[in-house]
């Protein structure tokens, strides 16, 4: 008898929970991105449990984030929080400083020569780690009500903006992929390639949940300049993980025409190019090869994508008069690939003795989990 998903993934992130320091005493192992789906599956584990203990582990995780990661690392001779402000206001605005990635290796300083190898374990910002911050404050604000996490997601977003979006000299916007800890400089100059797309629809979907407040944030501004962005770009992708962030965007854009904020066609582009590229991945061999020769949070991110499928098309199939024939054209072509997220967590549930799951537990662990109960990060 198989196993209940939802099962499964409240067995895991417990013990993510107890291994980095939320329902222990071992020291904290904070980690943005990790740390954001980690509060999104709390959120759905509460959401489908009732359990009380899973919204208070969320907010539990977003005050130990906000207090570690918003401040400066306990090996930088800075002090406090990353903004600068005093210990009381950086207490009300966490975010507005930005957020610390996690990593183990401290930033490389001004002086330091480049090293592509070395920069994957230094620390810094991630524009991508904070849109997914971003969005699991405002998972939080609607599941509590509380309109202080939309308020720091927001402030998030001004501050990542004006930091990451500087203009080329040809007077083009581009972004930046990875920032100093202050926001001072840039330390990987290239842009990844869907971060405006991430930009885009994160924006816009802060602001759809922002109260009509004159003193409140506005991202109007920061919207447009990512529908720019978003506008010259290529979305196929070789990555499994940046495969299932398209598709996961495409259902995330689609929650949100209804209320007029996304035009049905950003949707079929979106499944366009992930068909392109799910066609490609599908004629190799990536998911034959043995466990130490994959990494399984970038496939069990290609999972979450495809589990956006059904829902997706349940969205299209409810709304024929918003989507087309296209839409529910390019969605049941896509899943004919849906089986490949089975056959992606059967892997790994199996596998989470190999090396390479060990060398990335948290990430994997947590992944893992929200492929098996994805609503709380796929749903707006």
């Amino acid at each position: 008898m198989a196993e209940n998903p939802l099962f499964k993934a409240k067995e895991i992130m417990e013990e993510f929970a107890r291994q980095t320091g939320l329902l222990s005493d071992k020291p904290q192992r904070r980690y943005l991105w990790t740390d954001a789906f980690a509060v999104c599956n709390f959120i759905e584990l509460y959401r489908q449990t009732g359990e009380a203990e899973f919204k208070n582990l969320a907010l539990n995780l977003v005050d130990r984030v906000h207090h570690t990661l918003g401040r400066h690392r306990g090996d930088d001779e800075r002090k406090g929080w990353i903004s600068g402000l005093s210990e009381e206001e950086g207490r009300k605005h966490p975010t507005i400083g930005g957020l610390r990635i996690g990593k183990e290796l401290s930033e490389r300083k001004p002086n330091e020569p480049f090293d592509e190898v070395l920069e994957w374990g230094r620390d810094g910002q991630y524009y991508h780690y904070l849109t997914k911050w971003m969005h699991a404050l405002n998972r939080v604000c609607k599941t509590t009500g509380d309109r202080i996490y939309n308020l720091w997601a927001m402030e998030l977003a001004k501050t990542a903006h004006a930091s990451f979006v500087y203009f080329t000299p040809s007077g083009v916007k581009r972004m930046y992929w990875k920032m100093s800890i202050d926001l001072s400089r840039p330390l990987v100059q290239a842009m990844g390639q869907h971060d405006p797309l991430d930009g885009l629809i994160t924006y816009v979907d802060l602001q759809s949940t922002a109260p009509r407040d004159a003193n409140w944030p506005d991202l109007g501004s920061e919207i447009n300049d990512m529908a720019g962005m978003c506008e010259e770009i290529d979305w196929a992708t070789s990555d499994p993980l940046g495969i299932g962030e398209l598709l996961c965007n495409a259902y995330k854009a689609a929650q949100l025409i209804p209320n007029k904020y996304f035009d049905p066609s950003l949707v079929d582009d979106l499944l366009e190019s992930s068909e392109m590229s799910l066609e490609a991945y599908a004629l190799g061999d990536e998911l034959e090869l043995p466990a130490n020769l994959r990494l399984a949070f970038r496939e069990l991110g290609l999972s979450i994508g495809l589990k956006s499928l059904e829902r997706l098309k349940g969205l299209v199939q409810q709304k024929p008069d918003l989507f087309g024939e296209r839409s529910l054209s390019l969605v049941n072509s896509l899943l004919q690939y849906v089986f490949l997220a089975g056959k992606i967590e059967r892997f790994w549930l199996k596998n989470r003795g190999s090396g390479s799951w060990r060398e990335h537990l948290d990430i994997n662990m947590v992944m893992l989990a929200t492929s098996m109960a994805p609503d709380g990060y796929l749903k707006l």
